[in-house]
């Protein structure tokens, strides 16, 4: 399969309507598109009582039965574009959630966070199908069927080979059709190590201290260890083949400043006892900056500490 132009009027198939996904999927079919999602835990309460987002681009409900929703893979048929939102913790299930809504010309876009995800999909469904974004949102379950959306909405996606391409500037059109601010990136990997700057600190300090970014970014002793991070994530990229601006790393600050007490998913897992996405958002990283000779201690320090936090929870979610 080349990259090509999508239909239409596609069919869009979201894998993992949490937060993140069930917040763009449900903008998606808002805005017109026939949109299927794939729900685990959530089914029975969407099914019973439908859609509940709060967000401040508006609020709104979605009553029962307004939305196709699926719990098993085989039926809810081929798709022209996935949309994968699982948490990385889940990625040995791409093939069996993935794979049933695959057809001759369907393209997979992965939301998910960390490094990999990409890679993982290629290794089983072929380079070519492949689309990498990024999510910059505050946005939360609250609920089974219950999203809140905080602030921020932003999508960067490109294809896997190639960045900005017809087919991504194609889907890009679709979310921006549907309200969400959207970007083409020229670099799927570029923009993976772009949110990384602000994932590594903020997702995994705010884990291991059950603290929100209000109060990382509120002292002294919080910028240090954020900034620390940050400046050891930029030169890991470099040693990649990746160059960040040289300001990044204040603009996520100054971005994270206005945010309030935000909670990260990594923050709420560890709360709810989840496992961690520990390998896709510290571990890979990691693994580069070891490969290619570059010192990150503060790094390999968050990283041993959540993995002891983790011990007991690296389990399959049925």
């Amino acid at each position: 399969m080349k990259p090509g132009p999508l239909p239409e009027r596609p069919v869009i198939a979201v894998v993992g309507a949490g937060a993140v996904g069930g917040y763009y999927g449900l903008r998606l079919a808002r805005a017109g598109f026939e949109v299927r999602f794939l729900l685990r835990g959530d089914y029975e309460a969407v099914v019973s009582n439908g859609w509940r987002v709060r967000s401040v681009a508006g609020d709104f409900d979605m009553p029962p039965g307004s939305t196709r929703v699926f719990r098993d893979p085989s039926a809810i048929g081929r798709a022209d574009l996935v949309v994968v939102t699982l948490k990385a913790t889940a990625n040995e299930d791409l093939g069996r959630l993935v794979g049933p809504l695959v057809g001759e010309g369907t393209a997979i876009l992965t939301l998910q966070n960390g490094l990999g995800s990409e890679e993982t999909l290629a290794e089983q469904f072929g380079a070519e199908r492949v689309m990498g974004g990024l999510a910059f949102v505050c946005i939360n379950r609250t609920a089974p069927g219950v999203i809140e959306h905080l602030s921020h909405g932003l999508v960067k996606l490109g294809d896997f080979v190639g960045g900005d391409t017809p087919r991504a500037r194609q889907v890009s059109g679709w979310f921006r059709a549907a309200g969400i601010e959207c970007e083409v990136l020229k670099s799927v990997a570029e923009g993976r190590w772009e949110k990384l700057v602000w994932n590594i600190p903020f997702n995994g300090l705010g884990a291991l201290l059950d603290a929100p970014t209000d109060r990382l970014v509120g002292c002294d002793a919080g910028l240090r260890l954020v900034r620390g991070l940050m400046d050891e994530v930029v030169r890991i990229a470099a040693s990649a083949g990746v160059s960040l601006p040289p300001d990044l790393p204040e603009f996520h600050i100054r971005r994270t400043v206005k945010m309030g007490a935000y909670q990260t998913s990594m923050q709420i897992d560890r709360r709810m006892g989840r496992p961690l996405e520990i390998e896709a958002i510290l571990g890979r990283p990691l693994k580069i900056a070891q490969i290619n000779s570059i010192d990150a201690p503060l790094l390999g320090m968050l990283y041993d500490l959540l993995s002891i936090v983790n011990i007991g929870k690296d389990i399959r979610v049925p």
